[in-house]
């Protein structure tokens, strides 16, 4: 700060600067990193990327019961919902530990002199 009690603004812009660009890599990292859900255990497997996109969906051939179309059909739709939802959730706990310290540095008063 200069005498005074005024932030220096040209710090201040800095440390704007290195925040949104530490979050921006941050992102990229999370749209790069897979992540895995399961159903079933295991006849059902999702895998999402970091940033919560669907990449790949694997059924088990024992997921698939010949006998019954029906029953099939509307048992893997449950076990893909569940997967995905695993998946999903993975992801969601996965941003929290790459942006959560992030955003903590913004609203808690990571710039000094922002009321943020």
């Amino acid at each position: 700060m200069i005498p005074g009690g005024q932030p220096n603004m040209q710090q201040l812009l800095q440390q704007a600067q290195k925040m949104q660009q530490d979050l921006a890599a941050a992102q990229q990292e999370l749209a790069e990193t897979p992540v895995e859900g399961s159903a079933g255990g295991g006849l059902v497997k999702a895998t999402v990327t970091g940033s919560g996109e669907l990449q790949s969906l694997v059924i088990d051939p024992k997921a698939v019961d010949t006998d019954s179309a029906e029953e099939t059909a509307e048992t893997l739709a449950d076990l893909v919902l569940a997967a995905v939802r695993d998946a999903n959730a993975s992801a969601q706990q996965l941003q929290q530990q790459k942006l959560g310290p992030l955003a903590q540095g913004l609203s808690g008063g990571g710039i000094p002199g922002l009321p943020f």
